[in-house]
């Protein structure tokens, strides 16, 4: 256990208090933290005593947080998650020999670019274990928000809510292509008017998806309404889109990353979109960057450092740069 003390109250008891505060029962506190009843019980009391609050209501066996154990629960997190940080940084002061990466990728990314680089960083610096959670936008944005993920790599946009607390740079671009599969009759077409696109059935990404985000954006772009659109099916990973479309007669916004191997044996297509209210029937194009985002104010660590210097170098060539138009 760890005595280290800060003005009176020692980290082990706000480890005690945070798991009472999550669980809200004293025995199951003690469970998750492998330590005895007696142990949770004593450590509260002392808090209690110390300051002479009340933390938490004891009403029988329910037990229920007061205006103090909030605040002392907002700021006890703060304290135990910058102690987490500071000993991260104490631990790689060995010349980024150990440590960890905490990563969040949106699933575009994660699946289809992130590997590699990934693959890369590990072949330096072997003795780094690295932490990548795949999830939609959203939620990569939240999880960097809160100190979740050192750094998030998205393809979407961040929320205005967010903006204030997150850093974004663009490190590249990928291409959203409108696919379809080989019974659609568009398959054999080598062009489809913008009015045409009301014309299908589509299947879309969730909402959050930042292959969603960005679809929409484009398609406001170019006057067309998504409620204008005959969507019969939403899902929640660009695979089910890519196997739905496969098999049947809807198009579908993706990835060009996630379907250049379909594209290249024929079994999906990629139809050119025009506008006739332009001149020469100009082809649009839908272009989305990727972006790396982090957290303004929270430290960050050498390992995360190293990193992202590395996704900028020519270590790790950003591939996707040629799939611009």
């Amino acid at each position: 256990m760890n005595n280290f003390t800060m003005a009176g109250m020692t980290l082990e008891q706000l480890r005690i208090f945070l798991a009472v505060a999550e669980h809200l029962h004293f025995t199951r506190a003690a469970e998750n933290l492998y330590i005895t009843q007696p142990a949770v019980s004593a450590a509260i009391q002392s808090l209690e005593t110390e300051y002479r609050v009340k933390l938490f209501h004891r009403i029988g066996r329910h037990v229920e947080i007061t205006e103090a154990g909030k605040l002392l629960q907002l700021e006890a997190q703060k304290i135990l998650e910058q102690v987490a940080l500071t000993e991260r940084g104490l631990r790689e002061l060995n010349n980024l020999q150990r440590g960890e990466l905490k990563l969040g990728s949106s699933l575009t990314i994660g699946n289809y670019w992130l590997p590699e680089k990934i693959s890369q960083f590990q072949r330096e610096y072997s003795g780094i274990m690295v932490n990548c959670t795949l999830a939609n936008t959203e939620e990569i944005c939240l999880g960097t928000a809160n100190g979740q993920f050192d750094l998030g790599l998205i393809e979407g946009e961040v929320k205005p809510t967010l903006q204030k607390l997150l850093n974004q740079e663009e490190i590249g671009s990928d291409r959203l292509l409108i696919i379809v599969g080989r019974s659609h009759p568009w398959f054999e077409r080598d062009k489809i008017d913008l009015t045409e696109l009301k014309n299908t059935d589509w299947v879309m990404r969730e909402a959050g998806s930042g292959t969603q985000q960005r679809l929409e954006e484009a398609l406001n772009n170019w006057g067309v309404n998504l409620s204008d659109l005959k969507v019969i099916l939403v899902l929640n990973t660009g695979e089910m889109v890519k196997a739905v479309v496969e098999e049947g007669q809807v198009a579908a916004g993706i990835s060009e990353l996630m379907v250049k191997k379909e594209l290249q044996l024929g079994i999906l297509k990629a139809v050119r979109i025009v506008d006739h209210r332009l001149n020469d029937y100009q082809e649009l194009q839908l272009i989305r960057p990727f972006l790396k985002i982090k957290h303004r104010q929270r430290f960050q660590t050498r390992i995360s450092q190293t990193f992202e210097k590395m996704l900028f170098s020519n270590e790790i060539p950003i591939q996707f740069t040629q799939l611009r138009a």
